[in-house]
């Protein structure tokens, strides 16, 4: 049995990992766009560093897209078989696969154009296309928590809830050898947080001979949850009502919104959130708070509970949502204090991006980053401290205030995931940490070992490991 780490390898996005096992049976766990630009990462989301038509299932963690980006092109290439996935993952994809499919249209023909300006004759073609879609979404197939599902005989998936997104699971591979013994590879996806607004905590993993754990924020620890709204509150008020200005909240479209949402009609709701119009501008976030609505088996508690004096936790008086391009563009001539939630979140593409270029010049104004953006995007630079960006040809000098808040992320911190770990310290023969930089891996790696676990390893990418 081996892995074969086709992605998300000392790299945050681009989730893939092919498992082929002893009878030659594989199995692809995701298969993600990567986001960003990064020299040595040219051409990864072109080509694959497996055939897909000799690849037997895919199995998805999460709907994100840098877990699920390339599917469509995966099923263009020659891929014929079962694509599973949670009920809410499927929903979701069929959203973020076609939203996906429209920005690399619209993307290549940008620079297309750009080009034959030039004079020259350099194309380019996007990965896959809307009508590419509809033939991967007709292989998905949808799952519950919590039942075992048999791949092929000997074989055996779980899914689990993670906590991270809608839908969001974990996943655990049993194989049954030649002599009756048991197997199992185990694959984190994306870690959520515990005592998180509407999704259930993440629930522990069954244990695992191997496991694929990400490791995003391996080696910091957020903010805590109780302080999370006030500080939240409290920039609303010096942004909106004090300074006059506009509050941009780049936010993924998916999770992150729904999230942020949430919590402004609680806000609302205790009378506490300053009459302020607050602006959701993305449609494919429109249309993800939809599927939200449509699956409340995957709420906690505490929404539940909620649900029974409000019975819409993503609507309240002050908030409109966008999707019409007109009204979006109206935004940019609006007078006075707003809070305006736009996608992408890491502000590379998107309606964001142009929020972005008309915010960021007004010392008025505050650009309140709430999660994870690669280095290289607008949000990762502004992370980093830039005082300016090129934004479409143009360079623009940053006078608003930037806030980031990791508190919002949806992945775990550094003590959540050794939580969640916690019960593979016995059987557990190695962690492979995936979905993370080096320097986040090699710190959370120590902190493996000081728990307690038996070992762990960073794979490069298309590193090959034999297992057993």
């Amino acid at each position: 049995m081996q892995i074969k780490f086709c992605g998300a390898a000392r790299e945050v996005t681009g989730s893939a990992h092919l498992i082929t096992l002893d009878s030659g049976y594989t199995i692809l766990l995701d298969c993600g766009l990567y986001q960003g630009y990064n020299d040595s990462m040219k051409g990864f989301n072109e080509n694959w560093a497996f055939q897909p038509a000799n690849v037997d299932c895919v199995i998805l963690s999460h709907a994100h897209i840098d877990h699920t980006g390339r599917i469509p092109k995966l099923v263009k290439d020659g891929y014929s078989g079962p694509i599973y996935a949670t009920h809410a993952t499927r929903a979701l994809c069929t959203l973020l696969l076609t939203d996906s499919a429209f920005i690399q249209e619209k993307d290549a023909e940008y620079y297309n154009k750009r080009q034959q300006k030039k004079g020259s004759k350099k194309r380019r073609e996007p990965l896959y296309t809307r009508p590419d879609v509809k033939p991967a979404l007709d292989k998905f197939v949808g799952l519950p928590y919590e039942r075992w599902q048999t791949l092929t005989p000997g074989v055996e998936m779980l899914y689990r809830d993670a906590g991270h997104i809608l839908g969001s699971a974990s996943v655990t591979i049993r194989v049954t050898k030649k002599d009756g013994s048991k197997e199992t590879i185990g694959f984190s996806g994306d870690i959520g947080r515990p005592n998180r607004p509407i999704l259930r905590d993440p629930q522990p993993m069954p244990e695992c001979d191997y496991l694929l754990c990400e490791s995003t924020y391996g080696d910091r620890l957020h903010e805590l949850p109780p302080n999370e709204i006030e500080r939240f509150l409290s920039i609303i008020k010096k942004t909106c009502v004090e300074q006059k200005g506009k509050l941009l909240i780049p936010a993924f479209s998916v999770g992150r919104t729904q999230e942020i949402v949430y919590m402004l009609d609680q806000l609302e709701t205790a009378g506490k959130l300053p009459k302020v119009p607050v602006f959701v501008d993305s449609p494919l976030a429109v249309n993800a708070t939809t599927v939200f609505g449509a699956h409340p088996e995957c709420y906690d508690s505490d929404l539940h509970e909620y649900l029974l004096t409000d019975d819409n936790p993503f609507g309240f008086n002050e908030l409109n949502y966008i999707k019409d391009v007109r009204e979006s563009k109206a935004l940019n001539n609006l007078k006075g204090p707003a809070i305006i939630i736009s996608a992408s979140g890491m502000m590379n593409a998107g309606r964001s991006k142009h929020h972005l270029r008309n915010t960021m010049g007004s010392p008025k104004n505050t650009i309140f980053i709430v999660g994870y953006c690669a280095p290289s995007t607008p949000g990762g630079k502004l992370r980093e401290g830039a005082d300016g960006l090129k934004l479409f040809g143009d360079y623009h000098q940053l006078r608003a205030s930037v806030v980031i808040m990791d508190s919002f992320s949806a992945h775990g911190d550094q003590r959540e995931m050794l939580d969640f770990l916690g019960n593979q310290k016995k059987r557990c023969k190695k962690i492979f940490l995936v979905h993370g930089t080096l320097d986040r891996m090699e710190a959370f790696g120590e902190k493996i070992l000081e728990d307690g676990h038996r070992g762990w390893h960073a794979p490069e990418l298309n590193e090959v490991v034999e297992l057993g």
